[in-house]
C-alpha cells in the first residue's frame, strides 16, 4: 500500500456541517443536507418541554444501572447468519466488558494516507472499486471506464458490509455502494449539467451493491477475492436492477408511474448506506439520501410539495444536481412526480440466489434509512430496528405479526410484509434545569429515562388519524410527526448486543440543536461530535413496547467537560467524534466507526466495553486513509477478522484525478475498498 505521512489539518468549513466532514463529501453523499432548512418543522416537543409531566416516574429503575440490568436479565434470541437459526443468548460476560478483555495498544490520531492498525495487526485490501465481480468483467482501467464494464465490476463508495460463511475458508461478502463522487471518478468533470451520458451511466452502474465470493488466506484472518472458478453467487445490483415492491403500500397510487401503472416494479436502489441481516439469512439494505437524485424542471404538483419538502426532495433544479434526468426522465419529478416515492425503502436481497428480484419492503416505512438490524422477540416474531439519518428525525422498529419458523425459508420470506411499524418517544426523568447543555450530569448521576414505541400502522390498518396505511408507509416522516415522536440528533446505525440484548444507537451529530432544545437524550447544543444511546426494552424482549434508556457516551475530546464516557476515567480514553456505524464482537464489546471526525484527524474504528469495570473505556483500533470514512464494520463470529469499508478516500475539496488528495491503496488514484484486519499471530480481534 502507498503511504503518506502527516497531512495538513482538515479544511475549516464556511457553514456548519456534519462534524468535520469535508464540503466535497457533503455535496455528493447527501446533497448538501446541512445547507438546507431542517426538514422537520413539526411542533413535536423536545424533552425539555415535557419533563415536568413525567417527574413522577423518577422512582423507576435508573438507566445508569443498565449495565447490571442487562447482565442479569438474559437476552432474547439475536439475529443469526444464513446457515443457522438464531441461537440462545450466551452466558453473561465476566467483569471487564466482554468474554475477553480488550488488550490492544490504541492507535494515535493521525492524518496519514494509509490504514493504521495496532502493533501486532495487519491489514489488506479484499476488494476495491473496479475489481471484476461478474464473469467477463474487464480489469479496471481508470481512464477507460464504460457503463458496461462498471455494471460487472465492484461499485464505487462502499458502506455496509456483511459476511455469509460457506464453510471454514469460503464466504460471501455483501457490500453496499452508497454514492458516487464524479469529481474524483472522471478527469475534467464539469458537473451534472455538463456531464456526458457515458459519465452519468457509469455513475448509475457504480451505485447499488455487490455480492462477491471471498476466501481465507491460509490459517490467518486475512481474506481475499476469489478470482478463479465459477463464482456462481457473485452479483452486481445497480440503479437499473429490476426490483419489486411488497407489503401494504405496494400498488398504491402514490407508487404508480407511467412506466409502472401497477405500482409494483422499480428499477434500482439509491444511496444504500447501512443495513442488516435477517434471521433467515438475507441482506436488508437501507436506502438513505435518495432525495438528491431527483430534480423538477418545471415544478411539482401542489399536493405533492409538502411531502417532498419533508423529505428534502428538490422541487427545482439544484445547481449541484447530478442531472440524471438528462439520461432518464424518470428522475424529473415534473414529468414523473411519484418516482421519488419508490425510493427510501429497506431492500431485501437473497445473497444465495443471484437471479432473484430484490424486494422493497414497504411495511418497514419510507425515510432516509440507516440500519436494518434484526432480531427475534421472545415469541419468535421478527424485529427490525431502523434510524432516520436526518437532524431532528426519528428512531423506528418493525415487529412482524407472524413468527419465525426455523428452516422454512418460504414462510420466513413473507414476515416483513405483515406486522406493526413503531416510532420511538423518549422521556427524561430529571428536572429540566439540570439538563443545561454543559455536560454536567443531573443529580441522579445519569442522562437516562423511559420510553415507548408508538404504533403507526398495523397490517393494512393505519393508527394515525387522517392517513391511510399506505400513506403512513409512503410518508412515514409525516405520520411520525403527527404522533409526537422524539426529535433526535441524526439516528444512524442501531445494533443489538448479542450477549445482553441491549440496543445501541449511534447519534452522529446535530449542529443545529440550540441551547433551548437540549434534552436528556440529546444533552448537548451544537452537537458536532455526537453520542451513543443505550436502550433496554421491558423484560429484555424485542417485542416490548416500553423501555428504559441511558446515554453511555457523549463523544468528543475527553478534555472537554461536555464529554462523558460512562463514568470511566477520561484521561485513559481515546478521543472519538461522530459515531456512525456500530457492531459487536461475540463477547459483547461495542465497536464504533466514525464519519466526519470533527477533532481534525482521520476517521477510525473504536472499541468500548459496555459492562463491568471497563464500561466506557474507548480505545481507537484503527484509522482509515486521509479524507476517508470508516464504514462496515464487521467482526467475524470466530473473532479472527474485522472487515472495514474504506469509503471516499481523498474526498477533499480541491482534489481531482490530476491532483489527488489520497493515493490509497495503489499509489495512484484513490479507490474505495474493503479491507480485512487480523492479528499476525492468530489471536482474537482486540484480545
Amino acid at each position: 500500500m502507498a503511504e503518506r505521512q502527516v497531512r495538513r489539518a482538515l479544511p475549516l468549513l464556511s457553514v456548519p456541517r456534519h462534524g468535520g466532514r469535508d464540503a466535497l463529501t457533503c455535496k455528493y453523499r447527501c446533497g448538501n443536507a446541512c445547507d438546507h432548512p431542517v426538514p422537520n418543522t413539526s411542533g413535536n416537543a423536545y424533552f425539555g418541554d415535557i419533563l415536568a409531566d413525567h417527574l413522577s416516574r423518577r422512582g423507576m429503575l435508573r438507566a445508569g444501572a443498565l449495565g447490571a440490568l442487562v447482565v442479569g436479565a438474559g437476552a432474547a434470541a439475536s439475529a443469526a447468519p444464513a446457515y443457522a437459526a438464531p441461537a440462545a443468548p450466551a452466558a453473561p460476560a465476566r467483569p471487564g466488558g466482554g468474554g475477553h478483555r480488550l488488550r490492544f495498544t490504541p492507535v494515535a490520531p493521525n492524518q496519514d494516507d494509509k490504514v493504521t492498525v495496532p502493533d501486532g495487526y495487519e491489514a489488506s485490501v479484499v476488494v476495491g472499486w473496479g475489481d471484476p465481480v461478474l464473469p467477463g468483467a474487464p480489469k479496471f482501467d481508470f481512464d477507460r471506464q464504460t457503463p458496461e464494464a462498471q455494471a460487472r465490476q465492484f461499485g464505487y463508495n462502499c458502506d455496509y458490509v456483511t459476511f455469509f460463511p460457506m464453510g471454514r475458508d469460503r464466504a460471501l461478502l455483501w457490500v453496499n455502494h452508497e454514492y458516487t463522487d464524479e469529481e474524483l471518478m472522471f478527469r475534467g468533470y464539469q458537473g451534472g449539467a455538463a456531464a456526458t451520458e457515458q459519465q452519468i451511466r457509469i455513475a448509475m452502474a457504480a451505485h447499488g451493491g455487490s455480492v462477491v465470493e471471498i476466501e481465507r488466506v491460509g490459517r490467518t484472518g486475512r481474506w481475499k477475492l476469489v478470482t478463479r472458478g465459477r463464482r456462481r453467487f457473485n452479483r452486481r445490483v445497480t440503479a437499473h436492477t429490476k426490483m419489486v415492491l411488497t407489503g401494504p403500500a405496494a400498488g398504491h397510487p402514490l407508487l404508480r408511474t407511467a412506466a409502472d401503472p401497477r405500482g409494483r416494479e422499480v428499477y434500482g436502489m439509491l444511496n444504500n448506506c447501512a443495513g442488516g441481516v435477517s434471521p433467515w439469512g438475507t441482506v436488508l439494505t437501507a436506502e438513505e439520501n435518495f432525495n438528491q437524485y431527483f430534480v423538477a424542471t418545471n415544478g411539482v404538483p401542489a399536493e405533492a410539495k409538502p411531502a417532498f419538502d419533508r423529505y428534502g426532495v428538490p422541487t427545482n433544479v439544484p445547481d449541484d444536481s447530478r442531472r440524471w434526468d438528462r439520461v432518464e426522465e424518470r428522475f424529473d419529478l415534473s414529468k414523473h412526480p411519484n418516482e421519488a416515492n419508490r425510493f427510501g425503502w429497506i431492500v431485501e436481497i437473497d445473497p444465495f440466489d443471484p437471479h432473484s428480484a430484490p424486494r422493497k419492503r414497504t411495511h418497514l416505512g419510507r425515510f432516509k434509512h440507516e440500519a436494518a438490524t434484526s432480531t427475534l422477540s421472545r415469541d419468535k416474531r421478527a424485529v427490525i430496528y431502523m434510524g432516520d439519518d436526518e437532524r431532528f428525525d426519528y428512531i423506528y422498529k418493525f415487529v412482524s405479526s407472524g413468527r419465525y419458523v426455523p428452516g422454512s425459508r418460504r414462510h420466513n420470506m413473507k414476515l416483513l410484509d405483515h406486522g406493526t411499524l413503531y416510532v420511538a418517544k423518549f422521556t427524561g426523568d430529571s428536572p429540566e434545569a439540570e439538563i443545561d447543555g454543559s455536560g454536567k450530569l443531573p443529580s441522579d448521576g445519569a442522562f437516562d429515562g423511559s420510553g415507548e414505541w408508538i404504533p403507526l400502522v398495523r397490517g393494512d390498518r393505519s393508527l394515525v388519524p387522517g392517513m391511510t396505511a399506505a400513506e403512513v408507509l409512503v410518508h412515514t416522516r409525516l405520520a411520525a410527526d403527527k404522533v409526537g415522536a422524539t426529535k433526535m440528533d441524526r439516528p444512524e446505525d442501531i445494533e443489538r448486543n448479542p450477549r445482553t440484548g441491549a440496543i445501541y444507537v449511534a447519534l452522529t451529530n446535530n449542529t443545529r440543536r440550540t441551547p433551548g432544545q437540549v434534552d436528556e437524550a440529546n444533552p448537548r447544543p451544537a452537537n458536532k461530535h455526537g453520542h451513543i444511546l443505550e436502550i433496554v426494552e421491558r423484560g429484555n424482549d424485542a417485542g416490548a413496547t416500553t423501555f428504559r434508556w441511558s446515554v453511555p457516551l457523549v463523544a468528543g475530546d475527553p478534555k472537554d467537560p461536555a464529554t462523558y464516557f460512562a463514568g470511566y476515567d477520561k484521561s485513559k480514553v481515546s478521543p472519538i467524534s461522530c459515531p456512525d456505524n456500530l457492531t459487536f464482537d461475540s463477547d459483547g464489546n461495542l465497536w464504533i466507526s466514525t464519519d466526519g471526525n470533527a477533532l481534525g484527524s482521520n476517521d477510525g474504528l473504536f472499541a468500548m466495553p459496555v459492562q463491568g469495570r471497563e464500561r466506557g473505556h474507548v480505545r481507537q483500533f484503527l484509522t482509515v486513509p486521509y479524507g476517508a470514512e470508516t464504514c462496515g464494520p464487521l467482526i467475524t463470529k470466530d473473532q479472527k477478522t474485522v472487515f472495514v469499508a474504506v469509503q471516499h478516500p481523498g474526498e477533499i475539496t480541491g482534489a481531482s484525478p490530476d491532483k489527488p488528495a489520497s493515493r490509497w491503496p495503489d499509489g495512484d488514484q484513490p479507490r474505495p475498498s474493503v479491507v480485512s484486519v487480523w492479528h499476525e499471530r492468530g489471536r482474537d480481534i482486540g484480545a
